[in-house]
């Protein structure tokens, strides 16, 4: 193999596990210990830079940086690192004094924005800073899109989503609310020098089974129904509840309606329970609400009497892999009926994009969906940029975040006059720790169970849908939790030149990660380390030729960052190098005044 260049950023923060996981790369370690050392102002900011939501996405995000947590691999449960941001906005106190001011001057350059999520917001967030006059427009009273009308009061309080918005708002954009754009060509021909659509994904898709006509009173499509809710065009849901679908969409209705007079909710699947796409966190609250999930049932159509609906019957069916697509094969059993007196159907959303004309530049692919650059976010049309849900379907927050950060810095190359290709780079720095000369014991790991969020008992919580369900945590609680990190961004590395093949990090090496053998081959030098390195989505550290001719190789994925390779160094070859990522931003970025104290602690 090829030795591994740590001068380039890739593979160190690869190693950061969580912080990769995050498509906006929020630098968890980072916060995680300004939490720990009580700076929560400071690990909110950080959260800040790189999320722009920390208190909703505290509470909502998809979390894909936990299953990559370090910690989950050493114990049951990862380090609880989105409660952990929502512990730092809990506890910041007044951080308006560390945001950025509203620019001096304008440039000049106006920019519409439409619809008023998360991506639009992010957009916003960088480029008003930079002088650019941004106008948000979106059909709802209010700015917050999807976060505020589609997720309910129970795991969002309004207050939250206004402060976080207000925000943005606040560094001088402008937000339109009841104006919906039915026009695309007729917002260009209004002279905005460029514009982004973050309109997200608000269609919900319909189930076209027989029954549906007939019971289309009762018959409720999810996405829209949740919205009604904020809306307060609803109030009230039959008694005996059908969810249909396993996405968080589905465990926002089905938990929404035990909330509003549903006694028996059911929330029914075509899959497994465990291959569900709600995560299992999600599926263990609704569970613990007295909601029913039964799995492998394909509906098949809606019953129904004198006009009402009456129940669903659905087909029992197991899943068939082939060529790594699932494919649903009936088993033989009878079908199954489940009375009910109303149906959420929520089996998925998408764009909906009526509003723009399809001849104004703007080529759509096969799927009628945009066709939009992955890099720059750019469309067929020179200044037309899509992000979020709209770009290419429903995700989540922090993804439609990072396309916000993503189309800043191309809206912002493009009215700058420069090349959109030659996009600034991530910012990195290295910070090396002293070790003590003197080696100490080798630690023990000791297992730190996760600690749970506090819950408000079951009746209290089910009986008011605007009532917040997790309380979050105490300090105490956050605390001890931030104390759970592994410190992933603790970097070993590794200097060849001067390293005397002492195998002294060989011997004392916890985990069996560092081996000094013969290079050759990927595969074949994964199976002979001292622990096979099985895991190959995790690069391996690889030095250039020791003395001997040997190699040094580290299995990144089962180091545990505990510093003794260094401790017990004679040569000084191994160091710990504290590793920050801070992604690139439009502009100089959107950095909070407090920016020194944030990155260089």
């Amino acid at each position: 193999m090829k030795p591994t260049d740590p001068s380039t950023p890739r593979h160190f923060h690869k190693v950061v596990d969580c912080q990769w996981a995050c498509p906006a790369h929020t630098p968890v370690p980072h916060y995680i210990r300004l939490i720990a050392e009580g700076r929560y102002a400071e690990a909110y900011m950080a959260n800040w830079e790189a999320n722009v939501f920390p208190g909703i996405l505290g509470r909502t995000c998809d979390r894909p940086c936990e299953p990559a947590c370090r910690r989950g691999r050493i114990e049951k449960e990862p380090v609880a690192i989105c409660r952990l941001k929502r512990a730092a906005a809990d506890y910041k106190g007044d951080i308006r004094p560390l945001l950025p001011d509203r620019a001096a001057t304008a440039n000049g350059k106006p920019i519409a924005l439409v619809g008023a999520g998360p991506a639009s917001l992010t957009v916003a967030r960088d480029l008003a800073p930079l002088g650019y006059r941004c106008v948000i427009f979106d059909q709802d009273p209010k700015a917050g899109g999807m976060m505020r009308t589609r997720i309910p009061r129970f795991r969002v309080p309004e207050e939250v989503i206004d402060e976080e918005v207000g925000y943005v708002v606040d560094l001088g954009v402008e937000v339109r609310g009841n104006t919906r754009i039915d026009s695309l060509k007729a917002l260009l021909a209004e002279g905005w020098d460029a514009v982004f659509i973050g309109a997200g994904a608000p269609r919900g898709q319909d189930l076209d089974i027989p029954g549906r006509k007939e019971g289309a009173a009762n018959i409720h499509i999810g996405v829209e129904w949740l919205a009604n809710i904020w809306f307060q065009h609803i109030h009230r849901i039959g008694r005996r509840v059908v969810v249909i679908g396993g996405g968080n969409t589905a465990m926002d209705c089905c938990r929404s309606a035990r909330r509003l007079g549903g006694e028996e909710v059911t929330v029914v699947v075509r899959s497994s329970a465990a291959a569900m796409k709600a995560a299992a966190w999600e599926r263990d609250t609704v569970l613990g609400e007295g909601i029913a999930i039964c799995d492998n049932l394909v509906p098949k159509h809606f019953t129904h009497q004198n006009g009402r609906l009456t129940g669903v019957t659905f087909e029992p069916v197991r899943s068939v892999y082939e060529n790594g697509r699932r494919r649903l094969v009936p088993t033989g059993e009878p079908l199954r009926h489940i009375p009910c007196d109303d149906v959420l159907v929520a089996i998925g959303q998408e764009p909906a994009f009526p509003w723009i004309e399809r001849d104004i530049g703007i080529e759509f692919d096969a799927r009628n969906m945009p066709k939009v650059d992955p890099e720059t976010f750019r469309s067929t049309h020179p200044k037309v940029f899509i992000g979020g849900d709209a770009a290419f379907g429903g995700k989540n927050i922090i993804t439609a975040v990072a396309h916000g950060h993503a189309a800043a810095i191309s809206i912002d190359l493009l009215l700058q006059g420069a090349n959109m290709a030659e996009r600034p780079t991530d910012m990195v720095t290295l910070v090396t720790h002293r070790m003590p000369k003197l080696p100490r014991h080798i630690p023990k790991i000791s297992p730190k169970e996760r600690h749970a969020v506090q819950l408000r008992p079951t009746v209290e919580a089910l009986a008011n849908i605007n009532l917040e369900v997790e309380v979050g945590f105490d300090i105490e609680h956050a605390l001890a939790e931030a104390g759970r990190c592994l410190n992933c961004d603790h970097e070993t590395v590794f200097t060849a030149s001067i390293c005397v093949e002492c195998k002294a990090c060989e011997t004392v090496c916890p985990t069996d990660c560092i081996t000094f053998t013969k290079n050759g081959e990927e595969a074949d030098l994964r199976k002979r380390l001292r622990a096979p390195a099985e895991n190959t989505d995790q690069d391996l550290y690889v030095s250039g030729s020791l003395l001997t001719g040997r190699v040094m190789v580290k299995d990144e994925d089962i180091c545990l960052h505990c510093g003794l390779c260094a401790e017990n160094c004679p040569t000084g070859a191994w160091q710990m190098q504290t590793f920050l990522l801070k992604t690139a931003h439009a502009g100089a970025g959107c950095p909070a005044k407090a920016q020194g104290a944030a990155i260089h602690a």
